[in-house]
């Protein structure tokens, strides 16, 4: 009987060399000299899908997803019609290396902002497949479950009440993929109050995509400064405040029309 492989091994050699500029702003974007970038799989226009140069992560394909020119733009602050070219490239892009029957699981995730896990500031996304690992077996669906912030399309936004690690965790959970821009929407709208209105020092977030049983879904979380509760005992903490941010959202972002 083999044993479930649970880690992912990582390239320190690798690792050493790659760029940073989220902390060092005056080190050189290499996502914006685009005349230097090789290993070009796919693009839409200012959308391009890149082979990582920096692959450390073992046993892996490693791709970047640039999603504009432009280095300070933000996907909250993104026109729709750019919103909805980068995120349906994107998970097109997912699904094709899903069933392409190369891979044990494939993994598609964005990170921004100093706390987030990344080093590059330049808009970007990555969609890495796991030869080896299959994600969804430490994803309990329970923490999609949440409370109702809006339901649409056949999309649901809402607030985890069991989160995966704790605190504020908001899932879009897609039934049909028809639906698409509608999960964008909301994606959209919850970075943009993460970044404005959610806390005052709430600079990176991560956006994080699964496919479990058939069905996408999305988790946006703000990140801070991880709880040692959580790092130490694998204990997630949840707000007392969940129902008031829940309220605010609906008040800023889906305000109840006044009858007639």
């Amino acid at each position: 009987m083999s044993v479930r492989k649970k880690y992912l091994i990582f390239d320190s050699n690798i690792g050493k060399n790659k760029p940073e500029n989220i902390v060092n702003t005056d080190a050189v974007c290499p996502f914006c000299c685009r005349e230097q970038l090789t290993d070009i799989i796919a693009s839409d226009g200012p959308i391009l899908l890149i082979k990582n140069k920096y692959p450390v992560l073992i046993d892996t394909l490693q791709t970047v997803l640039i999603e504009t020119y432009e280095c300070n733009a933000e996907l909250s602050t993104y026109s729709k019609e750019h919103l909805y070219k980068v995120i349906e490239f994107g998970v097109k892009k997912w699904q094709e290396m899903i069933h392409s029957g190369e891979f044990r699981s494939v993994i598609f995730y964005k990170n921004y902002g100093p706390y987030s896990g990344g080093t590059i500031r330049h808009p970007h996304m990555q969609i890495v497949g796991l030869k080896d690992i299959d994600y969804t077996k430490n994803i309990m669906i329970d923490s999609f479950q949440g409370l109702t912030i809006q339901q649409q399309n056949g999309v649901e936004l809402n607030l985890s009440t069991e989160p995966k690690n704790g605190f504020f965790e908001f899932n879009i959970i897609l039934n049909s993929v028809e639906s698409l821009h509608q999960m964008a929407d909301y994606i959209q709208i919850i970075i943009h109050y993460l970044l404005h209105y959610f806390h005052r020092n709430c600079k990176s977030y991560n956006l994080f995509f699964y496919e479990i049983e058939g069905q996408i879904l999305a988790k946006v979380l703000p990140r801070f400064v991880t709880s040692p509760l959580f790092i130490g005992y694998s204990l997630p903490q949840v707000s007392s405040r969940a129902e008031e941010v829940v309220q605010e959202i609906q008040c800023i972002y889906f305000p109840k029309k006044k009858s007639d």
